[in-house]
């Protein structure tokens, strides 16, 4: 599906459906319903008028309008209670929208773009976005009939204002290849554990490597066992599928490297500390934080972004077999710091550990990684709020702004010194669960052992990464979070 923009009266704009804009508020609910009379004629607006349309945050009206001989079906969308314009409301209406269009058997739609005085240019990328996420589902196991096959396959914006007109159409190209990026994470974490496994988590990164134009290089299960990474090879030895690790560039070598570490768990199991059966198939999006790395990598080649990024994904499967490692194992690290597995299900730290100490290589300025870590970051922070940790206030104060820009919020939790004695191992330099308090926090503090000298910020992904329940623009099951909250991060990395 593609996005674009016509600098033309919209009513001079052939589509199926016409999609305006509608604050709740006044005096800008009185400017709408103004521009609409000027475009449409008072035809347009009797829900407005006699209040069977209040413009409540994601309310729609549908209006059949007259040109003539020709009718044509006009969509209210609403925008609830706003003075100045929010792009996270026009995100959530744009994708209100654009269902109410599909469900109408649309094949086009047109969004009137509204009279932007400031930020028009992150309004449109938010409409954009919207659009094209909330239209998001994965059905390629669906079986389809042909009368069901007939999509939405165009959405045009249009407005008479040329001072807009090339901030939008950057925007708009923006919005096109981050959404995408974001639905390549979301189809990863969403697809079966006997679709994606490490081998073939591995050849969708050099597949999209091909397409954007940034390097992969997969490392095999002998390579990975000659760097001394203990951590990928004890996790994944209970299991058929070998691991992979998976190493992406984008860029030129610089002194502002960003590397970024995403766990690519492709299927958690628990291991020997196997999970209850409830709800397990959802650990197949266990590699969240992989499949947002690969996202992000993508979104950043094909901007062409002036930055020089790597991305590291340890890729394993966590299955119990007479193989697996045990509760009071010991491994010995990338770093050669040696860690107690004392619950086999907190393996995902136990990859990452490896990860991070193979990230010092690059003598970065900032690594950033990603991981469904923990279910205590969940109870802490539920579905809305990314868990971060991080040795660097300016480093996650620029994080933390990138994520109110995309509405992919972060919010900081801490790493005392007091955290640490929880995660003591008697036999080892650390254990890799701390008890029952402060998972999430004992889980960032275990990665803090093991990376280098360097600015390091963990997000704890869990709660975000895997929803319960359909949103606007997000739907049940993996979201691809991260991918605008790091592509926005290093938009202005500098």
């Amino acid at each position: 599906m593609k996005l674009s923009f016509q600098s033309r009266k919209p009513t001079a704009v052939e589509a199926d459906v016409l999609v305006t804009f509608i604050h709740q508020s006044e005096p800008e609910r009185s400017r709408d319903q103004e521009g609409l009379v000027n475009l449409f004629g008072e035809g347009a607006i009797p829900p407005l008028s006699i209040r069977d349309f209040a413009g409540k945050e994601n309310e729609t009206a549908l209006v059949y309008v007259s040109e003539g001989r020709r009718h044509r079906r006009l969509l209210l969308a609403g925008l609830g209670e706003q003075r100045q314009p929010s792009p996270e409301r026009y995100r959530r209406s744009a994708a209100v929208a654009a269902k109410k269009a599909k469900s109408l058997k649309a094949a086009s739609m047109l969004f009137i773009l509204p009279l932007l005085k400031k930020a028009a240019e992150d309004v449109i990328m938010a409409l954009g976005e919207g659009a094209l996420l909330g239209l998001y589902r994965f059905d390629k196991y669906v079986s389809k009939q042909k009368e069901e096959e007939k999509r939405l396959s165009e959405i045009i914006f249009a407005s008479e204002d040329k001072k807009i007109a090339a901030a939008a159409k950057a925007a708009l190209h923006r919005a096109q290849i981050i959404a995408e990026a974001v639905i390549l994470a979301r189809d990863l974490a969403n697809a079966p554990g006997n679709e994606i496994y490490p081998e073939t988590l591995a050849e969708v990164a050099v597949q999209s490597g091909k397409k954007a134009g940034y390097k992969v290089n997969v490392l095999n299960e002998k390579e990975i066992e000659k760097l001394g990474m203990g951590g990928i090879m004890g996790v994944s030895q209970g299991s058929t599928r070998p691991p992979r690790f998976l190493i992406l560039e984008y860029g030129r070598p610089s002194k502002k490297t960003v590397v970024l570490v995403g766990k690519g768990v492709t299927f958690d199991t628990g291991g020997i500390s196997i999970k209850p059966s409830a709800n397990m198939s959802e650990m197949k999006m266990d590699m969240s934080g992989g499949a947002a790395v690969i996202g992000a990598l993508e979104a950043v080649s094909r901007l062409k972004l002036p930055v020089h990024v790597i991305g590291l994904i340890p890729a394993v499967e966590n299955m119990p077999s007479g193989n697996s490692i045990r509760p009071g194992d010991i491994l010995r690290h990338y770093n050669g710091k040696t860690s107690e597995v004392d619950n086999t299900d907190a393996e995902g730290r136990l990859i990452l550990a490896d990860a991070l100490g193979y990230a010092e290589r690059y003598k970065p300025a900032a690594v950033i990684d990603l991981a469904t870590l923990t279910g205590a970051c969940v109870v802490a922070l539920g579905h809305h709020a990314t868990g971060m940790m991080g040795n660097d206030a300016g480093l996650m104060k620029r994080l933390k702004d990138a994520g109110e820009a995309t509405y992919e919020r972060v919010w900081e939790l801490p790493l005392f010194d007091e955290y640490e004695r929880l995660i003591k191992s008697d036999v080892a330099d650390v254990k890799n669960v701390g008890g029952r308090w402060a998972g999430a926090i004992t889980a960032g503090w275990f990665l803090r052992k093991f990376i280098g000298n360097y600015k390091w910020i963990h997000l704890d992904i869990a709660g975000t990464a895997i929803l319960e329940e359909n949103g606007e623009y997000n739907q049940k099951g993996g979201s691809g979070v991260g991918v605008r909250l790091l592509t926005e991060f290093l938009r202005h990395w500098k």
